[in-house]
């Protein structure tokens, strides 16, 4: 006899199929937060100097720190982007001993600490939008949009900060020299330009000197004091990035993770014997002393294989039942009452007989 099973275990071929569509999700999650890094970054900044030449600045790229302590001078605006770059603490001494102004854009915490100490960060983030301040070179351009952007204030009151943005972009003076932090560089990438009040902003703030030294290093340079964590390192765009990445993860898990639902038949590729299945299941009832179970099982069995015999309705009630089997049978309605319908037997003595007698009336009808 075949039976039938039930089985919740996930074949070789399911785990495969669910662990190949996790593989490609994240390879997927991976391009996009490649994408995002790269638009997201300020690199591609070619057209914004291209324009501040065309515009009659001087603009000087410096390859390194030497470079550009070479270059700047008291008239000069010193531009400093790829922050998440410059690791080594002598280096950015060095950067913030060179003269003229400083505007620095989306600085990570050690470059914010050296090259701009009188501000920290905000609580909030932006996007961008109006001005809402009175600095000349952000009146002008207007609405502006930074694609995610920190924001900063004032480390103490007697910090005369300009914030304009929601505090994207901020101004304070410090010793004669303007320091002017923006918390994105977005808005200065080719890409970036395109929107808005944009380019206005990104050359008011970059051409308001005619000498622009332009240090955006490519590579990480000087050494590593250790004391940065990864956070520092992180760019500020990237870093969300990664909270989504997070994110996505857990619900692709939370979605492709096994549900407790109601059980799948499904067809073992084995032959059971009915009577290892009859022994197991009595071994089962044994063990949590359920006898009446059994006797109803018992008891069920039998009249599903009479009732046709007798050919009787299976909803039929009990006292027709009784009368048929009595009149085949020779029994007295009130025995096989009891046998049939009566309670439950108290101990395995009694189970064993109610078996028995179960057994004599199947025979008897059967021959009668």
């Amino acid at each position: 006899m075949t039976v039938t099973e039930t089985s919740v275990t996930p074949t070789i071929r399911q785990r495969w199929r669910v662990a190949r569509s996790v593989i490609w999700a994240l390879i997927l999650v991976s391009v996009v937060v490649s994408v995002g890094t790269w638009l997201t970054s300020p690199d591609g900044t070619h057209a914004l100097v291209a324009l501040l030449q065309d515009h009659g600045v001087d603009v000087i790229v410096a390859d390194d720190i030497a470079a550009v302590e070479r270059a700047a001078g008291q008239n000069t605006l010193v531009v400093t982007l790829q922050t998440s770059h410059l690791v080594d603490d002598d280096l950015l001494r060095r950067l913030a001993a060179v003269p003229g102004d400083r505007l620095v854009v989306a600085p990570t915490s050690r470059t914010r600490e050296v090259l701009s100490p009188e501000i920290r960060r905000g609580a909030e983030s932006t996007m961008g939008g109006e001005p809402e301040c009175d600095l000349r070179e952000a009146t002008r351009a207007g609405d502006a949009q930074f694609g995610g952007s920190e924001t900063f204030t004032a480390k103490a009151d007697d910090v005369e900060l300009t914030s304009c943005y929601e505090g994207a972009l901020v101004r304070y003076t410090k010793d004669g020299r303007a320091v002017t932090v923006v918390g994105s560089g977005d808005f200065m990438t080719n890409s970036g330009l395109l929107k808005q009040g944009n380019a206005a902003l990104a050359m008011n703030l970059a051409g308001d000197r005619p000498r622009v030294v332009w240090y955006a290093p490519q590579h990480t340079e000087g050494e590593s004091s250790g004391a940065a964590t990864i956070s520092d390192l992180m760019p500020d765009a990237v870093r969300w990035i990664v909270i989504q990445l997070c994110v996505a993860v857990l619900l692709l898990a939370l979605w492709k993770g096994r549900r407790i639902g109601p059980l799948v038949a499904e067809k073992l590729p084995v032959v059971v014997r009915a009577s290892e299945t009859v022994e197991g299941r009595g071994r089962l009832y044994r063990s949590h002393r359920a006898s009446d179970r059994a006797a109803d099982a018992l008891r069920t069995a039998t009249l599903q294989r009479l009732l046709p015999r007798l050919g009787l309705d299976p909803n039929a009630r009990s006292a027709v039942i009784v009368q048929a089997i009595a009149a085949r049978s020779g029994q007295s309605q009130e025995a096989l009452t009891h046998i049939l319908f009566g309670p439950p037997p108290a101990t395995d003595a009694d189970l064993v007989n109610l078996a028995n007698a179960l057994d004599d009336i199947e025979r008897q009808v059967a021959q009668s």
